[in-house]
């Protein structure tokens, strides 16, 4: 299944987030990935404000992981300082992939060894008018 949209917003993007969010249900991995700035956390916004975080939505680039508290325990992953799969399971990432709540993982292509089949992928480009296109496939 490959979905696309094109949007001309942040508001837009945590839409498309809004709508991703909507498909999900406890253990469910979400996998983004596009250039820095493409709205990789927009869309993550979207996804945990259907999901019922309260929190604001952050990008955990140094923190790596961010915990939030919503309908289900909501991961929201970073591993673009990571330098791949061995990091990533160093630090317990394996666990939290698989503890049965929504995880988000920016940058998965770095861990993509990890990542299983049935999560879902999310690709973002920014196109030469600002825009995003934003594929998404199953």
């Amino acid at each position: 299944m490959l979905d696309r949209y094109v949007t001309r917003s942040q508001g837009e993007s945590e839409y498309v987030g809004m709508e991703i969010g909507k498909t999900l249900q406890r253990g469910s991995i979400v996998c983004l990935d596009g250039c820095l700035g493409a709205g990789k956390t927009c869309i993550t916004r979207g996804i945990a404000h259907v999901l019922g975080v309260e929190e604001t939505i952050t990008s955990p680039t140094y923190t790596i992981i961010n915990e939030y508290s919503g309908i289900y325990p909501f991961y929201h992953i970073d591993v673009y300082r990571l330098g791949g799969c061995s990091d990533f399971e160093e630090i317990g990432g394996n666990d939290i992939l698989f503890c049965g709540g929504i995880c988000v993982v920016e940058w998965s292509y770095k861990i993509n060894l990890l990542i299983p089949e049935n999560a879902l992928h999310v690709d973002i480009t920014i196109n030469e008018d600002y825009s995003r296109t934003i594929d998404i496939r199953s």
